[in-house]
């Protein structure tokens, strides 16, 4: 079966994924006065009397927009606007048929971060929700970051769909090879948006102690290699990681300087990844060879999530001894793939009127798709992304979270 060809018949015939359907039906002049004008009018100004009500009278309390400056778009890279528009209906797609949810995608014409910031300042009246999408790193975070006070939700799926979808998978998997999160030393090969925000979320970066377990320690590579405090080519987000990684280090701030570097691990994958419990790839394809799994701790966890070709093969892994395998792709057991949290988290966030999607929703949303897959097993440690029970514990977990956090409109 040719999956490529058929996307494009199907695309091609369709002529995209999305329409516009109406609630209402216009079929006479009073269905046109109460839709339009002149009723429509009592409507605006009501809204402007309290613009809170735009929230109960229009579309804006269940849409999301999906904005991509098509930048960094699967693994195609920097493809641009234009090219972006099939993946961001892809995303808008999922988020009506997993939750409900009313999304449209706007993909930007420009890949300068101000001109995104402002564009999304500038549309938010309209939505509840905006999901960022494939927008390269190191950009995305600042523009995220700058973003989170507009008083609806900004999410950067490749980070944090990712990150909460990973831990989701080493909680299960954790059990199933009877460790704990605590004692797990863990390598990520792949310094991007994914790679960090899932770094920082397994070391409970920013986040409360009392409802997030640390991991012992991760060693983060770039394709330079292991990041570590001595290295003087890290961009400044990395040299944030770079002193809340490789523990070895024994480091407490970016200092290139630092002659006294021989206790961190240092040189690639193959140094980093000796006497290590779990990988995780956000990378390249085939860079993971069973020589280095054979290297890892006894029941290593194998998360290789690069597409469409997995850092390693699943077969290959099991062949070296890891007890459990997943990867991006839906033809293999064990698929870690976002659509298991962001229809979830924006559901969640949309019902209780949540203006940001902070750490806390995270964690909840991470605990509630891991609780989702009953009984985990080598071959199964998270649901079906079909499994209906997903988006709606998901949702309801981040519901919870928002309300008792304070994360929602006042």
């Amino acid at each position: 079966m040719d999956l490529n060809k058929l996307s494009l018949e199907m695309h091609k015939k369709k002529k995209g994924k999305l329409v516009i359907k109406s609630k209402v039906n216009v079929k006479n002049k009073l269905d046109l006065s109460i839709a339009y004008t002149p009723g429509v009018a009592e409507v605006c100004r009501k809204i402007a009397d309290d613009p809170k009500e735009v929230y109960e009278y229009t579309i804006k309390k269940n849409t999301v927009a999906v904005v991509s400056d098509g930048s960094a778009v699967l693994g195609l890279g920097n493809i641009g606007a234009e090219a972006s528009i099939p993946v961001m209906e892809g995303k808008c797609i999922l988020m009506k048929e997993f939750a409900g949810i009313d999304a449209f995608p706007i993909c930007v014409k420009t890949q300068k971060s101000d001109e995104i910031i402002e564009l999304v300042k500038n549309i938010a009246p309209v939505f509840g929700g905006i999901n960022l999408e494939d927008i390269s790193a190191p950009r995305c975070f600042e523009i995220e970051e700058k973003l989170q006070d507009i008083g609806i939700p900004v999410f950067h799926d490749d980070q944090h769909g990712t990150a909460v979808v990973a831990l989701a998978a080493i909680i299960n998997s954790a059990k199933i090879v009877n460790k704990k999160m605590k004692d797990l030393k863990i390598v990520i090969n792949g310094a991007g948006a994914a790679g960090i925000a899932v770094a920082k979320l397994l070391l409970c970066m920013g986040i409360d102690k009392k409802i997030c377990t640390r991991v012992k320690d991760i060693i983060l590579l770039d394709s330079k290699g292991a990041i570590h405090h001595c290295r003087d080519n890290l961009n400044e987000i990395k040299k944030v990681m770079a002193v809340n990684t490789n523990a070895r280090c024994n480091n407490t701030k970016h200092n290139p300087k630092d002659k006294k570097c021989q206790s961190c691990i240092k040189g690639g994958l193959k140094e980093a990844i000796t006497g290590t419990d779990v990988f995780i790839g956000v990378s390249v394809a085939n860079i993971l060879t069973k020589e280095m799994v054979k290297s890892m701790n006894k029941d290593s966890i194998i998360l290789a999530m690069a597409n469409p070709i997995p850092e390693i093969m699943p077969d290959q892994a099991k062949e070296a001894g890891a007890a459990i395998v997943g990867t991006g792709r839906s033809d293999f057991p064990n698929q870690i793939n976002n659509v298991l949290a962001f229809p979830g988290i924006f559901k969640g966030a949309l019902e209780a009127g949540a203006v940001r999607i902070n750490h806390e929703m995270k964690i909840a949303a991470a605990y509630a798709l891991a609780a989702c897959q009953k009984n985990p097993t080598p071959n199964k440690i998270l649901p079906e992304p079909f499994d209906e029970n997903v988006a709606k514990k998901v949702s309801e977990a981040v519901k919870k979270t928002a309300i008792e956090t304070g994360a929602v409109r006042k």
